[in-house]
């Protein structure tokens, strides 16, 4: 590692922070990263930070910044099943059942906990700073005064506010879902596990949607109790599920709210959630919340006037339904490293916004699209009315569309119903339209014969 004499603070210890400060120490710049929290803290007495599942690309910058993207350590997963019900309680329709790959490339969800307590140590032994400080904006002023390029990854503290929100890029006035989150152990990852969703068995995610909101296991990697599973709900506004969310108040409870939600709306899964446990040694396993997804310009301005970087949740807040708030945080952090690096001036507001306008175009504008459909976003109910049968129709179609969690840059081409025809026959070679007229309601679906070696208690 050779210095470039160039100094580098960053403001957070969160996974994007930490990752980024690892990345530019390898760089040769000298590092400090900021933190409220010690690091025992950070593992011990914080939830994690959403299920933090990486795909392809997100992996890639991961390397990039010169941290282990956890493939091989963390349980395998290569593509996603989804069932679509519509109607409510156990009045509804089966309507879509399919089961795809991800195109050439597996994902994993790791503890962000973890990740940061590795990376923090691996800054460490390199030789980075880690101060423990509240660090509020006179105090950004000072540090952003002394060092040639300071990030914002935390928007603690009122940080946050010291970007302006981009109104073209953030449509909406409040969060879209209210989000239920909690690990569980007692759930093996053999092929007999959601074997009635998919022949992969637990190497596929399970995504369910229906009318009040959706529900997704995936497989994870706890920090304490090693290969787990994480779910993720989301709850439509003013919802049954929302109001079942909110009254959540530790993991327990948590648990008996995604068992009941089972039991009435997805009971094709209920004996592999019947088999889940909580894990106790985890007090912080679950979060409850909601999160408005905004786009604020990376710009900011301290009180002297030096330039700062938003990064991470703080530059881009998304809806979790894919996925998308982890990789893009990474996906930045790599694309200013690269920058910084090949650049041999000040790192002036031109050079920011620069920067920053080339991640806004090359991944945030596509990921934004591609959440709001897979939200069903009255919008582009059309797009997803189209999508959709044509992934449950054609296997090719249904891994692309699930390779949108990866690089989601193809829907940039779908303006409208017939430019998603399009998308189809582009991925399929088949007309669109010959597809679709495939498409037949799944009837009912298949339901679990997975036999629990121990129940939940």
């Amino acid at each position: 590692m050779t210095s470039t004499n160039r100094s580098v603070a960053i403001i957070g210890a969160g996974q994007t922070g930490i990752s980024a400060a690892v990345g530019f120490l390898n760089a040769g710049f000298d590092v400090t990263v900021y933190s409220e929290r010690d690091q025992q803290s950070l593992f011990r007495d914080i939830p994690a930070t959403g299920t933090a599942v990486t795909f392809g690309l997100s992996q890639q910058s991961e390397t990039a910044l010169g941290v282990d993207n956890f493939l091989g350590r963390a349980p395998q997963v290569t593509g996603i099943s989804a069932r679509t019900i519509t109607g409510s309680g156990h009045d509804y329709s089966e309507l879509l059942d399919f089961d795809a790959d991800f195109p050439g490339w597996e994902a994993v969800g790791v503890d962000t906990r973890l990740k940061v307590d590795e990376r923090l140590t691996q800054f460490l032994e390199k030789g980075g700073r880690f101060v423990v400080e509240n660090v509020d904006p006179e105090r950004l002023d000072t540090i952003a005064g002394e060092n040639d390029l300071t990030f914002v990854a935390t928007g603690k503290a009122g940080l946050s506010g010291l970007f302006s929100v981009d109104e073209s890029r953030s449509p909406y006035q409040s969060p879209q879902r209210s989000v239920l989150l909690l690990t569980v152990a007692g759930l093996g990852h053999g092929d007999d596990v959601f074997a009635h969703r998919s022949p992969a068995g637990a190497k596929h995610q399970a995504f369910n949607f229906a009318d009040q909101g959706e529900g997704w296991w995936g497989p994870y990697l706890h920090k304490d109790a090693g290969p787990s599973w994480s779910f993720l709900g989301w709850a439509q506004p003013g919802s049954e599920w929302e109001r079942r969310f909110q009254s959540v108040t530790d993991a327990h409870s948590a648990h008996k709210v995604v068992i009941d939600l089972h039991r009435e709306y997805f009971d094709w899964d209920l004996p592999e959630v019947l088999s889940t446990r909580v894990i106790d040694e985890d007090p912080h396993s679950w979060i409850q919340g909601a999160v408005r997804p905004v786009v604020r310009k990376a710009l900011g301005h301290t009180a002297s006037g030096h330039s700062i970087v938003a990064l991470g949740d703080t530059a881009v807040s998304y809806d979790p339904i894919t996925g998308q708030g982890a990789q893009s945080g990474f996906i930045q952090a790599a694309q200013f490293l690269a920058a910084a690096k090949d650049h041999e001036g000040e790192f002036d507001d031109a050079w920011i916004n620069d920067t920053y306008n080339n991640f806004l175009t090359s991944r945030v504008d596509a990921a934004n699209l591609a959440t709001r459909i897979f939200l069903r976003d009255p919008l582009f109910a059309e797009y997803a009315s189209v999508l959709f049968p044509a992934a449950a129709t054609n296997p090719k179609f249904g891994s692309a569309l699930f390779g949108l969690l990866s690089d989601p840059s193809p829907v940039l081409s779908i303006n409208s119903v017939d430019d998603a025809k399009s998308l189809i026959k582009q991925v399929t070679g088949e007309d669109a339209d010959s597809i679709l007229a495939k498409f037949a309601p799944a009837g009912r679906f298949s339901r679990s014969q997975y036999d629990a070696l121990e129940p939940a208690v």
